[in-house]
């Protein structure tokens, strides 16, 4: 007898049994996930006692033993192991390390990975991995309940309001944890500021009311990385998120009108997007933080290794993400850093790769692409990535020249070397089109730079990237529209492409939302801080560059964010989310789809301009 007729008749055997465990073993981790998220509030987001400790740990343990029975109930009932196995290597390589360091804990007492890491000078690694093994599993399981739902059928929703309700989530459980007492060093923060702040994490912004650095706990600080890690990757994956979830009847009739996070083609075929996304991400991450971390000097008082490794994963995941928060002070200016050129040069790489997105890191730097190159050195690359990369070096380069040329005698008055202030030029050109983050005091800018950074962050980052603005794609068939209709061309074209009308009016519709909405905001903000203009020690154009670097989300401030009122505060919150996921998004999503558009009105003729 062979090894598939015994596989066969244990299949035959356990088949009758099947749904029934599977349906506990469901309910089992269900339990056990919502166990683990109260535990791991309770445990970390309030003070404990060393019995608290052992306590919680032990139920950490117990939902560890669930998650484990539960993968390899599946592997025992699966009719074809071997695929199981490939089908889930990383949650395989998951459950192996916790049964290594289960055995390694009884038998040794002691854990594998905290002792070697702690002989490294890395202190708690155990408790870090704890939880990013909970997290891990939290969302495996969550995952597969919502496939195996049939809610979602029944909902209905538009992609557009699918993808408000994501960020809505981020936000709302976000702010819940910042205000939890171990996340701040005073214990308390105010709702608007911890609304404030997770809004500003989630959407990428990097607007701070309140000191990162000083204000936060280690813990607080880990929260505002992670809502900055989910926010960045629910903008990018949300092509794949669709295309996902359009199997379980969620309509994607409007796919197309969400903010070209992805074009027709490559939506409908993001079955695998979402695990490339976060595999690439996670991968520039790292080597971003590595080079970070070899790259700090002994200028920066680092209380020890891990903090200092820290810094470096933080800095970098917000780099690449847009996000503009930063664990010092006053950021990249901060004494010790604002001349660490190194630094300035890996973050400024990292900030660029994140604003043109990942269909152009793929199409560019992907293995596959690398081959198709060296194959056929006539193939070019896509039209969106030769938008994404041309746009952005010419926005940069322009960017520097100008910033070079009017801050000499302002915010570069004290850099005496030429390649100092050639470095500063590029990165500030490169930041403010929505990462965020400066190497120099952004309140000691002259009113020109000022004015021509308004410009940059209202264009901002590449269609499906973490950046913000209207995006490059808009901006450059904008100006191929302009240019087609002064040469008076019928048709708009771009890089010998033609441009079809839709996209065109698609392009003008995303432009005006953005303005109609930058105005409403600069306008509220003219109200509800009036008594700062009125006082003379800011402007109005301080208040319109506050309102761009939020409804851009940029986070470059002027020095207005931690002194404005809290009516001032709300209107930044709802500018940077509207930022985020767009107005236009907003609008269809509020919306209902025209019933028939098969008819058509006389031609009306009227004088332009």
């Amino acid at each position: 007898m062979g090894i598939q007729e015994i596989r066969e008749k244990i299949n035959l055997r356990l088949y009758s049994s099947k749904n029934l465990v599977n349906k506990v073993m469901k309910t089992a981790v269900l339990i056990a996930s919502i166990t683990a998220i109260a535990t791991l509030v309770y445990y970390y987001g309030f003070p404990q006692t060393e019995s608290s400790k052992i306590f919680l740990l032990n139920i950490f343990k117990g939902t560890f033993v669930i998650y484990i029975a539960n993968y390899f109930v599946q592997f025992i009932y699966d009719y074809e192991p071997l695929t199981f196995i490939k089908r889930t290597w990383i949650e395989g390589l998951v459950m192996l390390f916790l049964i290594v360091e289960g055995i390694s804990y009884n038998l040794f007492d002691h854990l594998l990975l905290t002792s070697f890491f702690g002989n490294l000078g890395f202190e708690k690694v155990g408790e870090y991995s704890n939880l990013l093994i909970q997290l891990y599993f939290l969302v495996v399981v969550w995952y597969e309940i919502a496939k195996g739902s049939n809610i979602l059928p029944k909902l209905k929703l538009n992609p557009s309001s699918v993808f408000l309700g994501i960020f809505l989530v981020i936000i709302t459980i976000g702010s819940i944890l910042l205000m939890l007492p171990e996340m701040t060093v005073t214990g308390d923060i105010k709702i608007i500021d911890a609304i404030f702040t997770a809004t500003s994490a989630a959407t990428g912004t990097g607007l701070a009311v309140q000191d990162t650095a000083n204000f936060f706990t280690f813990k607080g600080q880990f929260i505002i990385l992670l809502l900055i890690k989910l926010g960045g990757l629910n903008v990018i994956a949300f092509g794949s998120f669709i295309a996902l979830f359009s199997k379980f009847g969620l309509g994607v009739k409007q796919h197309s009108v969400i903010e070209d996070f992805f074009n027709k083609s490559n939506l409908m075929s993001a079955q695998g997007m979402l695990a490339k996304v976060i595999i690439w991400s996670v991968f520039i991450e790292v080597v971003g933080a590595i080079l970070v971390y070899i790259s700090w000097t002994d200028n920066i008082p680092f209380n020890s290794i891990n903090e200092k490794l820290f810094s470096s994963i933080f800095h970098s995941i917000s780099a690449f993400n847009s996000a503009g928060f930063s664990l010092f002070s006053n950021g990249l200016y901060e004494e010790g850093v604002k001349n660490n050129f190194l630094v300035h040069n890996i973050l400024c790489v990292l900030l660029f790769l994140g604003a043109i997105g990942f269909m152009a890191i793929f199409d560019v730097f992907s293995v596959k692409r690398l081959k198709e190159k060296i194959k056929m050195p006539w193939k070019q690359i896509q039209f969106s990535t030769k938008i994404a990369l041309f746009t952005s070096l010419w926005l940069v380069l322009i960017g520097a020249i100008i910033f070079y040329l009017f801050e000499t005698n302002y915010s570069l008055a004290n850099e005496k070397g030429f390649l100092e202030k050639i470095n500063h030029s590029i990165f500030q050109s490169v930041t403010t089109r929505s990462g965020g983050l400066n190497t120099v005091d952004i309140s000691a800018l002259s009113i020109p730079t000022v004015v021509f950074f308004i410009f940059l962050m209202i264009v901002g980052g590449a269609s499906s990237s973490t950046g913000g603005g209207i995006k490059t794609s808009t901006f450059a068939i904008i100006w191929a529209a302009t240019i087609s209709t002064i040469k008076n061309k019928k048709r708009t074209e771009l890089f010998s492409f033609n441009i079809p009308v839709a996209l065109v009016l698609r392009a003008y519709s995303v432009f005006l939302f953005f303005i109609i909405g930058l105005i409403v905001g600069c306008f509220g903000l003219a109200y509800t801080e009036s008594q700062l203009i009125e006082s003379g020690q800011y402007t109005f154009i301080d208040l319109i560059f506050e309102e761009v670097s939020a409804f851009g989300t940029v986070g470059l401030t002027r020095g207005l964010t931690s002194i404005l009122s809290e009516s001032g505060k709300l209107i930044i919150i709802i500018s940077m989310f509207a930022g985020r996921v767009g107005l236009l998004t907003v609008a269809y999503a509020l919306t209902k789809e025209s019933i028939s558009t098969n008819y058509k009105y006389a031609d009306g003729h009227t004088m332009v301009g």
